[in-house]
């Protein structure tokens, strides 16, 4: 599956050598789409309320264990078809920002990393 590539440090659209915008394959596709999910607010996603993760229920604003964000992340992470396992490291907390990697494999048994930084913008 193909999505859109994005930067990795402004997370925004990236184009190609032949200047249309640049999309990314799997497996690093399903990676990236990860990172994105572990991004996504729960109730952001207009079309699916559900979907995303519980930061201002959970996390923003409490202490909460890396243990249970770590936990929320994967499951995010596990929302994106075709993912069939997840893991999650965190590099950095750094002023706000937590920063680190997700590490997938699809359904085919390939593997791939994005990496990810949610919070404050430095």
């Amino acid at each position: 599956m193909q999505t859109l590539l994005l930067d990795v440090e402004t997370w925004d659209l990236v184009l190609g050598a032949d200047g249309n915008i640049a999309v990314a394959s799997d497996p690093y596709s399903l990676a990236q789409d990860a990172a994105s999910a572990i991004k996504l607010f729960i109730g952001e996603l207009w079309y699916d309320t559900t979907q995303g993760v519980p930061y201002w229920q959970d996390i923003l604003g409490k202490a909460p264990p890396l243990s249970l964000v770590r936990s929320l992340f994967v499951t995010a992470a596990l929302t994106v078809p075709g993912v069939v396992s997840a893991k999650v490291f965190f590099s950095s907390f750094n002023q706000r920002t937590l920063s680190g990697q997700v590490q997938i494999t699809d359904n085919a048994g390939q593997t791939a990393a994005a990496s990810f930084a949610f919070g404050a913008p430095v």
